[in-house]
């Protein structure tokens, strides 16, 4: 089958005409056809070597949504069922995961990862255990369910970030694929009191199509405005925006950090500011139980937030591996998908 690998001993992507067929191994397993896997920042930070993953060649891509192919004899699942993949599983036995805390587990978690650890989406078929499939209910297409993956880790940074009052100042930093779902995220649920720092003019035009007219600015003019806000959604995965932008927090701010830094980069903050004004931090890490809101809220956002040309999402073929990469680390889009 066709495939786009990546070489986690020398970081290098190639794609395949002929990777093997994954196979069901347990009674349980479902192996799904994929229709949309998605490359995301954390794949990028992977490729360039600034994020823990397989040192051995798999299929990339833990964004998947596809069609059950085939299923074990105890699966609950059907072929021919529009399904999508949660990537992150648990270990159900150390205290983290007992506590429903799985984020945290040392063996599941994001030490386990499909597309990460094991193959996945980035291939024309993926093996899943069904505990990490979910099936799509009508009303939901297959390209709405190719954001679903996405959409649970903001879910997750939502149900963090609460309680967000409605009336709020609300900046987001970052107008990549996750700072455009947190646009359409807020917008939903009533806040309009919004602002988006973005770099990029590209970027910030995209925003502008979703129509919710909200304050689009580049950092620069936040320096010049010395704007303060109720809640910072930091979305850039960049250290150095967190240390600047922390000083936009007005008095019982919240500042979410929920882009995926590398490990290496840091920050400088100053704890006194933290007691004179008790802020407050909120760290996200991946989706734990969070698909099942993240497929509530596709169906309640439909055609309103989900097309993918007011998104910034742009399509590839397997074999286009190279331009979708690149057009995202360029920012001329928000976001890649393969279409499989």
């Amino acid at each position: 089958m066709e495939a786009v690998l990546f070489n986690g001993t020398e970081l290098k992507l190639s794609y395949v005409k002929d990777y093997p067929m994954p196979k069901i191994t347990n009674d349980t397993d479902v192996i799904v056809k994929v229709a949309y896997s998605g490359i995301c920042g954390t794949d990028l930070h992977i490729i360039a070597g600034n994020f823990p993953a397989t040192k051995g060649t798999i299929a990339m891509g833990h964004e998947i949504c596809g069609v059950v192919h085939e299923a074990g004899k105890k699966s609950i699942f059907k072929k021919g069922q529009n399904v999508v993949v949660d990537p992150n599983n648990s270990c159900n036995l150390c205290d983290n995961c007992r506590k429903g805390k799985y984020q945290y587990c040392l063996v599941g978690g994001n030490n386990d990862t499909i597309g990460i650890w094991k193959d996945g989406g980035w291939a024309q078929y993926v093996v899943v255990p069904q505990f990490q499939v979910y099936a799509l209910p009508d009303g939901i297409t297959l390209e709405q369910g190719g954001v679903c993956e996405p959409y649970s880790c903001v879910a997750h940074g939502f149900d963090r970030a609460s309680p967000l009052l409605i009336g709020s100042k609300i900046l987001i930093a970052g107008a990549g694929i996750i700072g455009n779902l947190w646009v359409t995220t807020l917008h939903h649920h009533g806040h309009r009191e919004v602002t988006v720092s973005e770099m990029s003019k590209t970027r910030l035009d995209i925003v502008k199509k979703m129509d919710t007219g909200y304050r689009l600015v580049t950092p620069d003019v936040l320096a010049e405005e010395k704007q303060l806000y109720d809640v910072i959604i930091d979305c850039t995965g960049v250290g150095k925006v967190m240390e600047i932008n922390f000083n936009y927090l007005a008095t019982g701010g919240k500042y979410v950090l929920f882009g995926c830094c590398p490990a290496t980069h840091e920050a400088t903050i100053h704890p006194f500011q933290i007691y004179q004004k008790e802020l407050t931090i909120v760290g996200v890490k991946i989706n734990p139980f969070s698909f099942p809101n993240a497929i509530s809220w596709l169906k309640a956002f439909g055609d309103r937030y989900l097309n993918y040309e007011k998104l910034g999402v742009k399509t590839y073929k397997l074999s286009e591996y190279e331009q979708a990469v690149g057009d995202l680390k360029a920012g001329v889009i928000a976001k890649a998908l393969f279409k499989v």
